[in-house]
Order: structure tokens, then C-alpha cells, then sequence
């Protein structure tokens, strides 16, 4: 009897184990939990918070064994002006998984928030942190979740992986404008571009919304019959949008955005870690690996313009 129970419990720690490299709620809430925490004081640009929650994901990135992706490193710093503020400094993190392949496949999410919203001209509350997150510690975690999974699922896959966290994308898509101003490699070698924002706040009502759906040809057979588990999902044609995927859009790159919606703690100090539905959000990025696994199976997908 002890031995049957011996390998039965065996059983489970292998299986356990062969499934580590999925996404995974639990590692999903302690990612937002320390980016969304009062320590980072809402990982606002130009502030000490922002910079921590970068170097956050630069050590994330090279725990997992992802390259440094830009030149100098896992950062990309720049600067950008903003009304009345001149010469603000960000930077965007990224890590490169590179499996000798013609073409990569780039996967992002802002890493920045309000802050204490010092450089929003009274917009917000000044003073006060504004935590993010859902908006946008929730897609981070999606990220480092993504990458670990391509990294560690045994798999070499038929294109390279480009992870990026962007920096100020709160004040106009500023990160994912300087990249696709200065990518680290042709931009017409991309696959596609998957982008998160805000997927931490499932409604089974509305499901998660998936955009650029009409931004590649091939979108409707890779979605063909897909599903997840408990997640409900439609999709909206636009390529452009309000983050960061929309710079990718316009610069040629087919692409996908996931987002669960608004709702009434946006852009608010309420919008704190013990409201994001961990569970949902890893189904939500399992539904994505099913994506970017189908993807994998088309050559190069073909741009589609909506001809503005």
C-alpha cells in the first residue's frame, strides 16, 4: 500500500512538474502583488518606482535565461517630450529568446503607471500612488508568464521570441514609439506583435476582447475553433488602439491586443492588486499560447492596412 502511495504521489510531482512552464495564477498574483505594491508607488515615469518595476523585469528576464535584447543590454533607454516637461527618460526592457529562426515574434506590455501622477498637469490626484494593477501590472505578469513558458516548455520553436516591457506608454505610447522607431532588428521580420493591457479584470459576461483580428490575413484560420476553459472571448478587427500595439500597427507589423475592459477603479488609486482575478487571467494567457502556438504554423503572416 505505502508503495502504491509512493508512486502515486510521484505520479503527481512529475506531472506537476511537466506542466510548470504554464502560466500559472499563482505566479500571476505575486508578480502584480510586488509591482502593484506601495513600494513601487505606482512605478510612475521619471520616478524611483518606474525604475525599480524595469529592473524587476531585466532580472525576471535574465533568471529565466533570456538574452539581453537590446544593444547595451535588457534596456533601451530614451527620452521624450510631453507638453511642457523636455527631456523625460524612460526605457524599455527586453529579453530575446533566439531559436535561429528568419523571423520573431514579439510579445509586450507596458510596465509603467500614473505613479504619484506628477507629470499628468492636475489630471489625477497629485501626491497620491496610483498602484495599477490591472492597469498595467496584470499584462506584465502575462508577459514574464509568456516567456517562461517559451523558455522552459522544452520546445524549439520555429521563430525567435522579442519580450518587451515598455516604458511610458501612459504619457502616448512613448516606449512602443521609440522601439518601432529603432527596432533591434527589421521590423519586416516580424511574425506578428501580441500585446497586453489591463487583463486582470475578467467579466464572464463580456469575455476578453482580442483586437487586430483584420491586421493579418490569416487571423481567422489560426482562431478557428480555438478555445479555453472558462473564457469567453470575441474579437474586434482594428489594429490601432490606445497602446502599444498601435505602434507596431502602423509601422507594418500584423498584431494582436488583449484587454478584459474598463471598469470603474481605471486610472484610479483603487486599482489595486486584491481585484485582479488571477485565476481568470491564466486561463486568459493559456488561451494565448494557443494563439501564438497556431500562428506558429503559418510561414509569415500577411499584413492587412486599414488604409489610413
Amino acid at each position: 500500500m505505502k508503495k502504491i502511495l509512493w508512486m502515486g504521489l510521484t505520479l503527481v510531482a512529475l506531472q506537476a512538474t511537466a506542466q510548470d512552464h504554464l502560466p500559472s495564477a499563482e505566479r500571476i498574483g505575486k508578480t502584480v502583488r510586488y509591482l502593484a505594491s506601495d513600494r513601487l508607488q505606482g512605478r510612475g515615469t521619471n520616478e524611483k518606482g518606474g525604475e525599480k518595476a524595469s529592473r524587476y523585469v531585466a532580472k525576471q528576464f535574465r533568471q529565466l535565461g533570456l538574452k539581453a535584447g537590446a544593444p547595451g543590454g535588457y534596456y533601451q533607454p530614451f527620452t521624450f517630450t510631453r507638453g511642457k516637461h523636455t527631456d523625460i527618460p524612460s526605457r524599455n526592457v527586453l529579453g530575446y529568446l533566439d531559436n535561429g529562426a528568419a523571423y520573431t515574434i514579439v510579445i509586450g506590455a507596458h510596465y509603467d503607471h500614473l505613479g504619484r501622477a506628477g507629470l499628468f498637469d492636475g489630471r489625477y490626484p497629485i501626491g497620491e500612488i496610483h498602484n495599477g494593477a490591472d492597469d498595467n501590472a496584470s499584462g506584465v505578469a502575462g508577459l514574464l508568464e509568456l516567456a517562461r513558458h517559451y523558455v522552459k516548455n522544452g520546445e524549439k520553436e520555429p521563430f525567435n521570441f522579442l519580450f518587451i516591457a515598455f516604458g511610458g506608454e501612459e504619457l502616448g505610447l512613448q516606449g512602443s514609439k521609440y522601439y518601432t522607431a529603432h527596432p533591434v532588428d527589421s521590423l519586416r521580420d516580424v511574425h506578428f506583435m501580441l500585446n497586453m493591457d489591463m487583463i486582470g479584470r475578467y467579466n464572464p459576461e463580456r469575455g476578453i476582447g482580442i483586437g487586430g483580428y483584420g491586421s493579418a490575413r490569416e487571423w481567422p484560420s489560426v482562431f478557428d475553433g480555438v478555445q479555453q476553459e472558462g473564457i469567453k472571448f470575441f474579437t474586434d478587427a482594428a489594429g490601432r488602439g490606445g497602446s502599444d500595439h498601435n505602434s507596431f500597427y502602423v509601422a507594418g507589423v500584423p498584431v494582436l491586443f488583449l484587454h478584459t475592459g474598463g471598469h470603474d477603479d481605471y486610472h484610479k488609486p483603487t486599482d489595486d492588486a486584491d481585484k485582479v482575478d488571477t485565476k481568470a487571467e491564466e486561463g486568459i494567457l493559456r488561451l494565448a499560447v494557443q494563439l501564438i502556438d497556431r500562428a506558429m504554423k503559418k510561414e509569415k503572416l500577411t499584413y492587412v492596412s486599414d488604409g489610413k
